[in-house]
């Protein structure tokens, strides 16, 4: 997931009720504690016609791979030790049109989701998609002719939606998966892969360079087409052994005992409430920070196998439902509310907690919005959970060249083609939240005024790791030439602070003692079907 590996003013003291943590009936039965997930190992698989994936069975083992026989009409199976997957292009006897209605663009799926279900409320169906950034697509078997799409986007744009786009592209061919097996080549859009062993090793180069080298995962592999005119490698895997190839990636080798049983629940929450974000491509999550880093059974440890088994299908609820369970690398000393950093539904659970192991009940959160108390908090750096990491405090730099190549990088990729400017003039917080994190950044350039909102300024200007930052202006000479970032946190800053469970755990704190300093009134639960299905 975006990770934040999570500060004061003067406080205005939020008196938040505290997280009840109780645990639920043992589930009866096994499919429903330990759901089978689909998890896009490697997406985008063929985008280059030198991709290649080599899938090996373990020491002694056979793979057995099933595709669709020529005609199409039955199965054909064969067996190997080894399978190398590349990609050909096939020519068309016509070209096709390959366009989408993009109706908006975003950093996090979370926006993206937000941003669809305000293009509901105007009575368009939407889908999600992540081709590199996510994107919110007219529902494309709706709007399934150019006519159509046409008239929605000159509609749109009419009415000032100026970063809708079509996305067109004519293929003359189309790149398809070929594996020899034996004396035989196969072209085939679909490949389904086990393991006698129930292990298989996967390697992914790219542009000649290896990205994944003999990678062992558990369960079966499915490479599929997906909604970009590639493919992806989907993993077939248990819930429980999932996670086994989260949690130590996610947490880190040396955290301690309870951090790691924190971080087993959390890993576990967040794949089950997160099983629509690849809707679009037929799968469920991915395997990299734009959800939570899974690599299989590569590196698993021993402590963190027997975090996972002494809390197994625990879960973290609310309303019976399992929550967003999402965590952060630092948060700078204070959590973010959800609506902080993202449009959409708000979180009750995800609410802004101070990161002091030391605060009473009644001083749960604080309000630092003002530029005196910010500042105070910032400057601050004892007392915090995460005090020691390096990115509890960090000051960054950024002349106005370089701000100004970034902001009008970030306008390109967001589908802005009418805003052009020459020179930023100034750069203001117009609005920020009572924890502290930035809401919209004001620009002034020689053409006008540019608003970037909550987690996109992170995109917008390179230099801030969070938007948990004040800004102070350098002058050379009396001449603005930058901004000085000073600021706190790594990434999003919602949810468990990781180096935060460090510190309570060395403390001696239980891992449902660390949820709930973290999650507001949340549940945890033995996971049951109706918590995720």
């Amino acid at each position: 997931m975006l990770k934040t590996f999570g500060i004061i003013r003067q406080t205005v003291i939020v008196t938040i009720c505290s997280i009840t943590l109780t645990a639920g009936e043992i589930v009866q039965a096994q499919e429903d504690a330990n759901p089978i997930l689909k998890i896009g190992i490697v997406q985008r698989f063929g985008e280059r016609t030198q991709d290649r994936l080599t899938i090996k069975a373990t020491s002694g083992g056979k793979l057995t791979l099933s595709f669709p026989s020529n005609d199409g009409k039955s199965t054909q199976t064969v067996t190997s030790d080894r399978v190398v997957v590349e990609i050909v292009a096939q020519p068309l006897s016509q070209p096709i049109l390959d366009e989408k209605l993009v109706l908006s663009n975003h950093r996090s799926f979370e926006n993206a989701a937000a941003s669809a279900f305000h293009w509901g409320e105007k009575g368009i169906q939407t889908e999600i998609a992540q081709p590199r950034r996510w994107q919110v697509w007219a529902k494309r078997d709706i709007y399934d002719s150019m006519l159509l799409r046409y008239l929605m986007f000159y509609t749109l744009r009419s009415q000032g939606n100026l970063t809708v786009q079509l996305d067109r592209r004519i293929l003359p061919q189309r790149a398809i998966a070929s594996f020899t097996v034996g004396d035989f080549r196969y072209n085939r859009d679909q490949l389904d892969i086990s393991s006698s062993s129930g292990i298989v090793e996967v390697s992914y180069q790219r542009e000649n360079k290896a990205e994944i080298n003999n990678r062992p995962y558990a369960g079966t592999l499915k490479l599929q087409p997906n909604a970009h005119q590639s493919y992806t490698l989907v993993n077939n895997v248990p819930l429980e052994t999932y996670v086994r190839g989260v949690v130590p990636h996610e947490i880190g080798y040396n955290a301690p005992y309870a951090a790691v049983q924190a971080q087993a629940i959390l890993a576990r929450t967040y794949v089950l409430a997160s099983l629509h974000r690849f809707m679009v491509d037929g799968y469920e999550l991915c395997a990299d920070t734009q959800c939570q880093v899974y690599r299989g059974l590569e590196d698993t440890t021993e402590v963190a196998d027997r975090a996972i088994s002494d809390t197994r299908s625990l879960v973290l609820t609310y309303n019976n439902r399992t929550i967003d369970a999402l965590y952060s690398s630092t948060t700078g000393g204070i959590t973010a509310n959800y609506n902080d950093i993202w449009d959409g539904t708000p979180r009750p659970y995800l609410q802004s907690v101070l990161d002091l192991a030391n605060r009473s009940e009644n001083q749960r959160s604080a309000n630092i919005d003002d530029d005196k108390n910010l500042k105070a908090f910032l400057d601050r750096q004892d007392g915090f959970n995460e005090v020691g990491w390096r990115t509890l405090r960090w000051r960054k730099n950024g002349s106005l060249d370089e701000l100004q190549i970034s902001l009008k990088k970030f306008l390109r990729f967001s589908g802005d083609n009418i805003t052009n400017f020459n020179a930023i003039k100034q750069l203001q917080v117009s609005k920020r939240a009572p924890s502290g994190r930035v809401l919209e950044m004001e620009v002034t350039t020689d053409t006008g005024r540019i608003i970037v909102k909550k987690d996109e300024i992170i995109d917008a200007f390179d230099p801030p790791d969070s938007t948990f930052f004040r800004l102070e202006p350098i002058y050379k000479e009396k001449v603005l030439t930058g901004y000085a970032f000073i600021g706190g946190g790594l990434g999003h800053g919602v949810g468990m602070s990781q180096t935060g469970s460090y510190n309570l755990a060395r403390m001696g704190w239980s891992y449902d003692r660390i949820l709930n300093f973290y999650y507001t009134n949340a549940q945890l639960q033995k996971l049951r079907p109706e918590h995720y299905k």
